[in-house]
């Protein structure tokens, strides 16, 4: 089976990641097209995956555009959609895995007559998406998809409630190689020595936007022992620049220029999570899977989570990890010393996570439910 994966960013983020993971047993039949140029590009050329960008600037609809807003990108989407169409009818099947990719993937499947799956990393609901988002990707899945992939029950969920086809759609959770997650200790010290780490280390691993909710645990932090500190690995990626200056006002305003380090992008991750005691997530609205979770489980560190969509389907609190309000910085605070203060508890939890991460998220087991889920509509 030939696929072409289509895919919006040129930057790689949770739904990019998860397409490496995806494309890498095609990659001798595949190709992926992006619809902008930029790190994502590169990565899959390291992986040996075949890509090419097919547009010359990115498409300017975002999230929350409304109806006018969508309807003048329709001149930028012409061209892009006639490369599609070129690039379609040398494939047996069309892989969207974002939003924008549906779009086109959904015209491209219509002129070519090629099968559309879509691959859904998005909980579709007005928190995130604009009325018109919602309405046009909701539509164009029902009426053009013949498979719609949920990577987790919170997504399938959101997808159904805002009038997607239940019948369409099959949950696949993401994947992950345990083996990339094993860091030796002299590299752990050696990171720490590097970065200047002391004391007890909450480390937050997230784009930079107000709705990961980074200002929380800056908050959460002023609640703590001065002993505690934490790493932001992240930046702003969609035009959020003002909320990271607001982050260092707010780390100014408490005092705490000492107990905050921010890193910036950084590809060294599983390796910076084993410098952490603690991997906190905070996101204030409800998040579709929670790559970063299953990272830091499988890094056998504790983790704490805001209690909403695909999280609750990772996390067991007490068990494998603890689950917070969204949006309250005293609760996660109360977690942040309880780790700090009850260490073998906090360990025995970790070392759940470790393995509940690996049997559940085993990269070869969720390719195989993949290659199995195409096989069964597709195959000829």
């Amino acid at each position: 089976m030939k696929i072409l994966f289509l895919d919006q960013s040129g930057k790689p983020g949770g739904a990019e990641l998860c397409l490496i993971d995806i494309a890498k047993p095609y990659r001798d039949r595949s190709l992926v097209g992006l619809f902008a140029d930029g790190p994502f590009r590169t990565l899959l050329q390291q992986h040996q995956i075949p890509v090419e960008v097919l547009a010359n600037q990115p498409i300017a609809v975002r999230k929350q555009s409304n109806l006018v807003q969508a309807l003048s990108s329709l001149g930028q989407l012409a061209p892009l959609l006639a490369k599609v169409v070129q690039k379609a009818r040398k494939y047996d099947l069309i892989y969207a895995n974002t939003q924008k990719a549906l779009v086109i993937g959904a015209l491209a499947s219509f002129i070519t007559r090629r099968p559309l799956v879509y691959h859904l990393h998005d909980i579709l609901s007005q928190e995130h998406f604009s009325q018109t988002n919602l309405r046009v990707a909701i539509n164009l899945a029902n009426r053009f998809a013949s498979l719609v992939i949920a990577n987790s029950q919170a997504s399938q969920q959101a997808f159904i409630e805002a009038g997607g086809n239940a019948q369409l759609t099959a949950i696949v959770y993401n994947g992950f190689e345990a083996k990339n997650y094993q860091t030796c200790e002299s590299d752990v010290k050696q990171l720490q020595q590097q970065l200047g780490l002391e004391g007890f280390v909450v480390g937050h691993f997230s784009r930079l936007a107000p709705w990961k909710g980074q200002h929380i645990l800056i908050a959460a932090l002023a609640q703590c022992p001065q002993e505690v500190t934490a790493i932001l690995v992240g930046d702003a990626l969609f035009g959020e620049q003002d909320y990271v200056q607001q982050l260092h006002q707010q780390v100014t305003a408490l005092g705490l220029e000492n107990r905050v380090k921010f890193l910036g992008f950084r590809s060294d991750i599983p390796q910076l999570m084993a410098t952490c005691d603690l991997v906190a997530h905070t996101s204030t609205s409800a998040e579709p899977f929670g790559r970063v979770i299953v990272e830091a489980m499988l890094c056998g560190k504790p983790v704490v989570a805001a209690k909403a969509g695909g999280t609750m389907e990772l996390v067991e609190h007490g068990i494998n990890g603890f689950l917070v309000t969204p949006g309250k910085p005293e609760e996660l605070a109360q977690v942040i010393n309880t780790c700090l203060q009850e260490r073998e508890i906090t360990a025995n939890i970790a070392s759940n996570a470790r393995t509940s991460a690996s049997q559940c998220f085993d990269m070869i087991a969720i390719n195989d439910r993949i290659a199995k889920l195409l096989a069964s509509k597709f195959s000829k």
